[in-house]
């Protein structure tokens, strides 16, 4: 029995993802080998290699003049890729939870980083506001969705210089203007594959304009010139991610899953707000995620915090326990996880509250 998972990530992956891979690691499409086993330049894996990116750029509808990379090192290494790449002198970013914090720290290696806001003294409970980006920076760094804290930036922005936006968490769940931004990088173990790689949506006229040289294995024109393909790239991981592309596709495209997040997650919010026992952590309501619901017990019901736990348990939920940063709970409900997931977690929530308030 398939558990209930919740987990931030790696996460649910669609059903139609797991079987397809898992056909393949035995053998793949009747070649007589394993998708872990053929070579990165043979054809077959040209072909995945093709299809994986031409329906990246289908589904995202990524405008010409755009390449897309398959990369080692995850979004992490993106923290330090994109400023070795892109930053001359300054750059800015927002501040908006821990990711964010850490991307700052990394770029503060290549130059001088604005911090244009944070709501890191409010322990990120909302998306900053009202602050002014500065011109003469090389680019704007955001992270569009925060898997602790629960809060999202739900639309596309419009700012004078590169925007760079860390999608890890949110990408695929909703459209988005590619056209408007430099650069789009994220770790796919939320809504695309396996831990491992990142996927990086880059807008080539952005290159070549800094000045220091640059690692042959940190420059992105490096990974452009070869097709993600300099160094042998996760076969395993880049085939799990065609096959989420596939699915994606198969029921609708962005739009329809977008449609199914917010359904999802207004499910989960409206009971939240309901329930006497509980209370959302994100104080700014169109701040809230669709892709991490967090919340907590109300001060007067704190010490039932491990019992809930305890019923999640048994009732097959996976990773509903929040971040230590936050604690309470932390539900991941990205594309992958069905509704009937959030009907399950809901019930349980009523059950406990009839349970508690007599």
């Amino acid at each position: 029995m398939r558990k209930h998972n919740f987990n931030a990530g790696p996460s649910v992956l669609p059903e139609f993802t797991l079987e397809q891979t898992a056909k393949a690691v035995l053998d793949l499409n009747g070649i007589g080998m394993s998708i872990l086993e053929i070579s990165h330049r043979s054809k077959e894996f040209e072909a995945i290699l093709a299809e994986t990116k031409a329906l990246f750029k289908e589904l995202l509808n990524v405008p010409d003049g755009y390449s897309i990379l398959f990369l080692g090192g995850g979004a992490s290494l993106q923290f330090c890729m994109v400023p070795f790449n892109l930053m001359n002198k300054k750059s800015a970013y927002l501040n908006s939870g821990s990711w964010a914090s850490k991307a700052i720290k990394e770029a503060k290696f290549f130059g001088e980083v604005v911090e244009v806001a944070s709501s890191k003294n409010d322990n990120y409970t909302y998306i900053p506001k009202n602050y002014s980006i500065p011109e003469d920076a090389d680019y704007f760094h955001i992270t569009t969705n925060n898997t602790i804290y629960g809060t999202e930036l739900k639309k596309d922005m419009d700012v004078k210089i590169p925007l760079i936006a860390d999608a890890s968490s949110d990408i695929f769940s909703r459209p988005m203007d590619v056209s408007k931004y430099g650069l789009i990088y994220g770790g796919v173990q939320k809504n695309l594959g396996p831990s491992g790689i990142a996927f990086v949506v880059i807008k080539n006229d952005i290159l070549g304009k800094v000045q220091r040289p640059i690692p042959t294995m940190l420059d992105y024109k490096t990974h452009i010139e070869n097709d993600s393909l300099y160094n042998t790239p996760s076969t395993f991981a880049i085939y799990a991610c065609l096959q989420t592309l596939k699915w994606i596709k198969s029921i609708g495209g962005v739009n329809t899953i977008h449609k199914m997040n917010v359904e999802k997650a207004q499910m989960l919010y409206d009971e939240i707000d309901r329930n006497k026992l509980f209370k959302g952590t994100v104080t700014v309501a169109e701040d809230r995620s669709i892709m991490n619901v967090c919340f907590v017990l109300n001060e007067e019901f704190k010490d039932m915090e491990s019992e809930f736990l305890d019923i999640a348990k048994v009732k097959g939920f996976v990773g509903i326990k929040g971040h230590r940063s936050v604690g309470g709970f932390r539900a991941s409900i990205y594309n992958a996880l069905p509704k009937a997931s959030i009907v399950a977690l809901v019930d349980a929530m009523k059950e406990f509250e009839k349970a508690k308030i007599k």
